[in-house]
């Protein structure tokens, strides 16, 4: 029998929110952040496995490949792909929350915010790399926010820019 997407959503998913919910409790600190369900969050806890794993949370991204390669020779420092090492599963997760961010639905936000910055400045592919940009300062903030336990503030940046002017 062949099973409609629609049908195993509705039997899987509240599996996996019972599931994040009494066995990972920490998964609550990242599903603050507007676009992260409980599925990337639970993906996130179990790929990395422990939060002290990393001294620096920026060091997440790189891990999960969301990095452009670097081959830099004299002067010149040809723009590369991303590397795409680590977790496949995890940091396609990453881009598809990244694409929610960056979509008509998701509401102002810094993430979003600096991704359509990144998407504005054109180019042939301006669009794709905003959502790795996203998607890699999402999986930086998930590390953080794992980290601390702090209550994430969607627009922290926002208010340092309107203090500014």
């Amino acid at each position: 029998m062949l099973w409609k997407h629609a049908d195993v959503e509705r039997e899987v998913r509240p599996k996996v929110e019972q599931l994040a919910e009494d066995r990972y409790p920490d998964t609550a600190a990242l599903t603050q952040v507007c676009g992260v369900g409980s599925l990337t969050a639970l993906a996130h806890i179990l790929t990395l496995e422990d939060e002290q794993r990393y001294r620096r949370s920026r060091s997440v991204g790189a891990w999960l490949g969301l990095v452009p390669g670097q081959h830099d020779s004299g002067e010149s420092q040809p723009q590369r792909r991303i590397t795409k090492e680590g977790d496949a599963y995890l940091r396609r997760l990453l881009v598809g929350c990244a694409q929610y961010i960056l979509g008509p639905f998701a509401s102002d936000r810094d993430l979003r915010r600096h991704g359509l910055l990144i998407a504005a400045r054109g180019g042939s592919n301006a669009k794709k790399r905003a959502l790795v940009t996203v998607a890699r300062k999402l999986a930086v903030l998930l590390h953080r926010l794992w980290r601390t336990r702090e209550v994430y503030e969607p627009l922290h940046n926002a208010g340092e820019q309107t203090a500014a002017a």
